[in-house]
């Protein structure tokens, strides 16, 4: 039985790979060449289907070389989206743009009229010839080419700054909102005192972070057993080898150890699949290097906080983000999970821009009608973490700007940053 760990890190190795779905289509190809050769003496075709010798090798001999060169083309464009996601996205967004379905059934496609058509090759005789194979190769052409037109325009428009910005606040809105079985945030932090010292503890196997947690099976495990498992870490965090992966309350062998350490998957760096601290990580790297003095592009990190003020104001409206505890059938509470709470949120999301930032009237003007914004969409409960960075964009704004008229600038509220102005703000801000 393949524990389901090992499981995660092959699914996700799959997701992330680009040559597994590449290699099943030139298979599928190689497979449909041999159907089709098997059709052939089986059917009549139109005359008008009918081709020569030549130039059914022309066809396929063509075919087989265009499919080579966009293969190609393909791989240059992914050496460029890496160079672009050094430069200016983040290389964390990497993880994500690997497991783009659309990049991979193109190369799929293109492998599979290369081996499809150089298979056929081999049956193309002076008095035989694959008539509806060679009718195939053209349709797959034509199909590979509008392919390459998508990808090409998915390219163009979904790698500017503002587009992944919106990609990363739609999955992280996604991943709050689905609550993984956590269902009630008591306890998340506080197991310690309430439980006393654990009965026994899971070591980490390896070094790695958090990526993912099968919180289903964690649960049945525990109810089956009597125990109560805690995770003192939060999704996402380091953690090294032969540290405290989770603690067990209750009597656990040492196979139950090791089968609930496969319950927990470990990865070289975070995923997204649970972690929507993450997609606010991404974004918040995008906008703090477009502050950089190398860069020097505040319009970009305006843009970049429009989708986090999106993002926080959906997680600062919700409590399900912040759920730590999950139950079994009984009611029961099986397993704790150190979770973020909304001030960690808030602190990622503000902090870093804000410093970066503080001299830029754009960021500044931003980043206050944000901040209102959470001060009016938040929880009554979560309102005072605002209003604190609220005065701490205040205090940063006061000692940038020395001039009385620049600092009054900079103190307005502006969804766009600089061009526009709430009404009736505009002489109260100067007075």
């Amino acid at each position: 039985m393949i524990a389901w760990a090992a499981g995660f890190r092959a699914r996700q190795f799959v997701r992330q790979s680009l040559w597994v779905v590449p290699l099943i289509g030139g298979v599928i190809g190689v497979v449909l060449a041999d159907i089709d050769v098997w059709i052939e003496g089986r059917i009549a075709l139109p005359p008008q289907w009918s081709y020569s010798a030549d130039t059914a090798n022309s066809v396929l001999s063509a075919a087989a070389a265009a499919m080579v060169g966009l293969i190609g083309f393909v791989v240059t464009i992914g050496v460029l989206v890496v160079q672009m996601a050094t430069g200016t996205l983040s290389p964390r967004f990497m993880r994500l743009w690997y497991r783009d379905r659309l990049q991979k059934l193109v190369l799929a496609a293109f492998t599979a009229t290369f081996t499809f058509s150089f298979a056929l090759l081999r049956h193309v005789e002076s008095d035989s010839v694959p008539d509806l194979g060679i009718t195939l190769v053209g349709l797959a052409v034509s199909t590979d080419l509008i392919l390459l037109l998508l990808y090409f325009n998915r390219f163009v428009h979904a790698l500017r700054p503002v587009a992944v910005a919106a990609a990363m606040a739609h999955a992280g809105l996604a991943i709050a909102a689905a609550n993984d079985g956590l269902t009630s945030s008591a306890g998340s932090n506080d197991h310690r005192d309430r439980r006393g010292q654990p009965d026994a503890q899971v070591l980490a196997p390896r070094s790695g972070a958090i990526q993912d947690l099968d919180i289903a099976a964690l649960v049945r495990f525990a109810a089956a057993r009597g125990q109560v498992c805690v995770i003192p870490h939060t999704i996402g965090d380091f953690v090294t080898a032969r540290t405290v992966l989770m603690e067990v309350h209750g009597a656990a062998s040492e196979i139950d150890l090791r089968r609930l350490s496969a319950m927990v998957s470990l990865g070289r760096e975070r995923t997204i699949d649970q972690d929507p601290a993450f997609a606010l990580r991404i974004m918040v790297d995008i906008a703090i290097r477009a502050l950089s003095p190398a860069v020097n592009d505040p319009t970009t990190a305006t843009q970049v906080l429009n989708h986090i003020d999106d993002l926080l104001l959906g997680i600062g409206s919700s409590d399900r983000v912040f759920r730590g505890t999950a139950l079994d059938a009984d009611g029961r509470v099986r397993l704790v999970v150190r979770t973020r709470g909304w001030v960690e949120y808030l602190d990622l999301g503000v902090t870093e821009i804000r410093q970066y930032g503080a001299s830029s009237p754009q960021v500044c003007r931003r980043l206050r009608a944000m901040l209102e914004d959470l001060l009016a969409g938040v929880l009554p409960a979560r309102r005072a973490a605002v209003q604190s960075h609220l005065d701490a964009l205040n205090r940063a704004t006061d000692a940038a700007f020395a001039d009385p008229f620049d600092r009054a600038v900079a103190r307005m509220s502006d969804r766009q940053g600089l061009g526009t102005t709430r009404p009736g703000e505009t002489s109260d801000a100067r007075r």
